[in-house]
C-alpha cells in the first residue's frame, strides 16, 4: 500500500481523543509506558509517522508533509478538538499540525521539544557515530539491540530499562530516513522558533521539560514562558516517557481534564 500510515489505538473509542506523535527516528512504541494510564480517560491514537516503524516512507519528509499526513487520520476518524502531545521532534509535528488545521487541535503538550536551534547541545557520541557518513551508514545497518538500547540510553540521565518492543520497532527506521528527518527539523526550527509558532496560535500548551535533559538546554524551556505552562522533571533527560512515565502521564492527564 502506497503511503501508508500505522495507527494505533487504546482506550474506549467513545471517550475524549488523545493523540500522541513519537519523535525522531522513534515510532508509536516509545509511549508504550504511559499509554496505559491515559486509555483509562481518553481514547489514545498514536502513529508511526512517515518512514518510521511500521509506515511507509513518503515523498518528502518535511515537518508540514509529516502533520499533513497526521491530519488526514483524524479526519479519516472524523475526529476534531484533539488534545495532541508530541515528544521531542513530534512536538514540531504537533505544532505544525495546530498551524495547518486548528480545528484539529484543543491543546498542544510538548514534551522534551527544543525551541530553537541554539539549545540544541553537542550530541552524545555515539548518535554522532551512527549518523556521521561516510561510517553512518555502514553502522546503523550493522547496529545490533544492545547499540540500539546505548543509543537510546545516551539521551536518558539514568539507566532506565528500555522495552524489547520498542527496540524491536527502531528496526524499521532506516538511516535515510532519521537523517532526512534531523533535516527537516532543523529547517522546521529556521524557519521560526516553536516559541513564536506557539504565539501565533489560539491554543493552550503545556510544555514538559527533563532538568537533566543530555540533548537540549534544559534552561531554554523557559524560552516557552510566554506561551504554555511549563514543568519540570528533576533528574530526568530527554525520555521522561520512559523515565518517568507516571509523572509524565499524571501531566498529560492534568492537562488534558482542563480542556474538557
Amino acid at each position: 500500500m502506497n503511503d501508508y500510515l500505522h495507527v494505533v489505538h487504546d482506550g474506549p473509542a467513545d471517550a475524549p481523543p488523545l493523540l500522541l506523535i513519537h519523535g525522531s527516528g522513534a515510532t508509536s512504541g516509545s509511549w508504550s509506558e504511559v499509554v496505559p494510564a491515559l486509555a483509562e480517560r481518553h481514547h489514545v491514537i498514536r502513529v508511526d509517522l512517515p518512514g518510521c516503524g511500521r509506515s511507509t516512507p513518503p515523498p518528502s519528509f518535511a515537518v508540514p508533509r509529516q502533520a499533513s499526513r497526521v491530519a488526514e487520520v483524524l479526519d479519516e476518524l472524523g475526529l476534531a478538538h484533539v488534545v495532541v502531545a508530541g515528544h521531542s521532534s513530534g512536538g514540531y509535528v504537533a505544532t505544525s499540525l495546530a498551524e495547518q488545521r486548528p480545528d484539529l487541535v484543543g491543546s498542544l503538550a510538548l514534551v522534551s521539544t527544543g525551541p530553537q536551534l541554539d539549545a540544541l547541545l553537542p550530541q552524545p557520541l555515539i548518535l554522532r557515530l551512527l549518523l556521521a557518513p561516510p561510517f553512518g551508514p555502514l553502522l546503523w545497518r550493522r547496529r545490533s539491540d544492545a547499540v540500539i538500547r546505548r543509543g537510546i540510553g545516551a539521551t536518558m540521565a539514568r539507566p532506565v530499562a528500555i522495552p524489547d518492543d520498542l527496540v524491536t520497532e527502531l528496526r524499521g527506521t532506516t538511516y535515510r530516513a532519521f537523517r532526512q528527518v534531523l533535516h527537516h527539523n532543523g529547517a522546521y526550527l529556521a524557519e521560526r522558533n516553536v516559541p513564536e509558532r506557539l504565539a501565533a496560535l489560539d491554543v493552550p500548551a503545556l510544555v514538559v521539560f527533563g532538568a537533566a535533559d543530555p540533548r537540549w538546554d534544559p534552561s531554554s524551556a523557559h524560552d516557552y514562558d510566554a506561551v504554555a505552562r511549563v514543568e519540570y522533571l528533576p533528574g530526568v533527560g530527554h525520555v521522561p516517557l520512559i523515565e518517568e512515565p507516571a509523572k509524565t502521564g499524571e501531566l498529560l492527564l492534568a492537562f488534558a481534564a482542563t480542556r474538557l
